[in-house]
């Protein structure tokens, strides 16, 4: 009997894979006895205010453990760098199913994976502290960190972290646009702590209503359920949270199945108004088929504890709706360390942190920012038109003929995106149809366009230059992207890859970033959902939903929340979704 806690021992250690290296086993052939010995490394205790460095590498320093930075440190060489990981959180969240969070489709354990675990991959090449920056110091090159564990730290709960590179992927808080009481009474849903709050103040609801001593109207108000925002997170937990009332809570409490009311506000004449419109519209008809009452063209003007006041924006007309509870998702806000930054800075009364296309930070050396923090501010191709000009001018004709831009046209597109996006909007399928027009074939060829006709040619390109929106796709590609960048920073010294500068000499290091769009899913609750797919492809019901399910389990970060996930998603179908207030 003594061989079998020895032997548990032995498979633990298997299970941690990165420590079978570092595992000695001796067996006594003669004792039949089973010896483990397992040299194990910790991270050193900080006991100063700053941290030491690893000598010989430049310190790397990332802010946040979200998509942006999670994808950008599982790709990352770390063996190049002294990486130092500092967030509150001590873990990834896959952000995308919280909305099933809310409502017990999926527990929320299902939807994290310890950073931890994540790093440990690395060989211990990565050093992670579980704390809050609080502050970055731009002319010092380093950031300010205060402990989460601030009780009993003797005055040690704060350090600091200088560095030689940051990559700041603290992503964003909700935007509450400054309306009064939002804070107070509403719950956001931006965090794993934010579903499970709203998990239980829905069952607090029910609870409540179901008490002996309340008058109809009264259950009514609490279980009125307002939703405001009318954007992917808004709609789609209102879809949740009605098959959670409809599939599981009505059985439960059957005295009130009848007095629920679900509203969800949107400030827009569409919900879903960024897919396209066939999915608004379905969107719309099937939450009217639902009981789900839309109210579109409204606006929030404060929130008490008892009522949300609205205004409609068409008519100026006010309403007072009593609600039992409100969820707030409105879109994204700077988070204060960050506005800090950017003053310091000179970006002064921005919503993000504007970025080259190379992710770097305007005005910063060595700092890049991605994710919902941050934001390309893409170069206008008008600002360069004269050196454009002069780079295509290769004879120095001062004129520029077809072929001679035909020449650079490849290099511009790849500079400036929003040509070739203009190019496609405008059907244009040659350079000629871009700086001629529909002219005869036999004039195109002799013809030559002096600088004045070429900004007259191009005027319009810069109308195509869009922002690209806060989305776990977008943050992690932008992490593999960077990533991918200092895995070949010293390379791309004496060996540039990117495209040939147009304002000096030479080639940039890097080729800039490109976002690649491979579609968006809206769940719509009933096991129907809404996808929008490349192409202009568009498939709503069942069929897409499925999809949804083989796309999420299969973007899990790792074979444990993915088995987690199918596991919860099958339970929910035999056992229904769990009530119980944990």
């Amino acid at each position: 009997m003594r061989f079998l806690p020895l032997l548990d021992k032995v498979i633990v250690g298997f299970r941690d894979r990165h420590r079978i290296p570092r595992l000695v086993l001796l067996l006594g052939i003669s004792g039949g006895g089973l010896v483990s010995y397992s040299e194990l490394k910790s991270d050193p205790s900080v006991t100063d205010s700053s941290i030491p460095r690893t000598q010989g590498k430049k310190r790397l320093v990332v802010l946040g453990t979200g998509w942006a930075a999670t994808s950008f440190l599982k790709d990352l060489d770390s063996s190049l760098y002294d990486v130092q990981v500092v967030s509150p959180r001590n873990y990834f969240a896959f952000t995308p199913l919280l909305p099933s969070v809310t409502c017990g489709t999926v527990e929320a354990r299902s939807v994290v994976e310890p950073i931890r675990k994540l790093i440990k991959r690395k060989n211990d090449e990565i050093h992670y502290w579980e704390a809050e920056c609080i502050k970055i110091d731009a002319a010092n090159k380093r950031v300010h960190c205060l402990s989460k564990h601030d009780k009993s730290m003797e005055g040690k709960e704060e350090f600091l972290l200088d560095y030689d590179f940051m990559v700041i992927a603290v992503g964003a808080q909700s935007n509450t646009f400054n309306t009064p009481g939002v804070l107070e009474h509403c719950h956001f849903l931006k965090e794993v702590e934010d579903a499970q709050r709203i998990r239980r103040s829905v069952l607090d609801c029910f609870e409540k209503a179901n008490l002996p001593n309340l008058s109809e109207e009264e259950r009514k108000v609490i279980l009125h359920f307002v939703v405001v925002g009318g954007g992917p997170t808004g709609v789609e937990f209102a879809a949740e949270l009605h098959d959670f009332v409809c599939e599981d809570l009505v059985r439960l409490y059957p005295a009130v199945q009848n007095l629920v009311k679900i509203t969800l506000v949107q400030s827009g004449d569409h919900i879903l108004n960024m897919f396209d419109e066939r999915i608004s519209t379905f969107a719309e008809q099937k939450f009217q088929r639902d009981g789900i009452d839309v109210k579109m063209g409204y606006r929030v003007v404060e929130v008490t504890d008892k009522s949300i006041n609205m205004k409609r924006k068409d008519t100026n007309e006010s309403s007072s709706n009593p609600y039992g509870m409100i969820v707030w998702s409105t879109g994204i806000g700077t988070r204060p360390v960050i506005n800090d930054f950017m003053d310091q800075i000179g970006q002064h009364d921005r919503r993000a942190l504007a970025t080259n296309e190379w992710l770097k930070v305007r005005g910063c050396d060595n700092v890049f920012a991605i994710g919902d923090c941050a934001t390309i501010e893409q170069r206008k191709i008008m600002e360069d038109i004269f050196n454009i000009f002069k780079v295509a001018d290769k004879d120095n004709s001062n004129t520029l003929t077809v072929q001679e831009f035909q020449d650079v046209i490849g290099e511009l597109c790849e500079r400036y995106p929003q040509l070739e996006l203009y190019m496609k909007k405008k059907h244009m399928r040659s350079v000629t149809d871009l700086l001629l027009g529909n002219k005869e074939s036999n004039q195109t060829e002799s013809k030559a366009l002096n600088i004045e006709e070429f900004k007259l040619a191009l005027a319009e390109v810069d109308s195509q230059m869009k922002s690209l929106p806060a989305t776990a796709q977008v943050a992690a590609q932008q992490g593999a992207y960077l990533a991918k960048c200092f895995n070949h920073m010293h390379d791309s010294e004496t060996k540039p890859e990117g495209p040939r500068k147009i304002t000096e000499p030479g080639r940039h290091r890097f080729h800039p970033f490109r976002y690649k769009h491979f579609g968006q899913f809206a769940p719509l609750g009933g096991e129907q959902a809404a996808a929008e797919l490349p192409g202009d492809w568009v498939s709503i019901g069942q069929s897409s939903q499925w999809l949804w399910y083989s796309v999420y389990a299969s973007k899990q970060v790792s074979w444990r929340t993915r088995v987690l996930v199918l596991f919860d998603w099958t339970k929910r179908f035999f056992f229904g979704r769990d009530s119980s207030q944990i």
